[in-house]
């Protein structure tokens, strides 16, 4: 365990139990989460990041986009 995540822990012990376990579920649905990301990810063939790759490609060249910067607050 690194260092980092030993003083996390450390201070989770000092919680109330109810708060320990509300980040104990957060915890744990964020590693199902990235598990199965990570699964998504190892499973992708290049066939289909190529497919996926054409498809934004085309959305591209149809106009089908929204810029960023209607999407993110951007700091003028």
């Amino acid at each position: 365990m690194t260092k980092l995540l030993q003083e996390v822990f450390n201070k989770i012990e000092q919680l109330n139990p109810e708060i320990q376990d509300a980040i104990a579920s957060r915890l744990l649905t964020e590693l199902e989460d990235e598990k199965k990301w990570d699964s998504s990810f190892v499973n992708t063939t290049d066939e289909q990041w190529q497919k996926m790759a054409d498809m934004v490609k085309q959305e591209i060249l149809n106009g089908d986009i929204t810029p960023l910067d209607d999407i993110l607050e951007v700091e003028s």
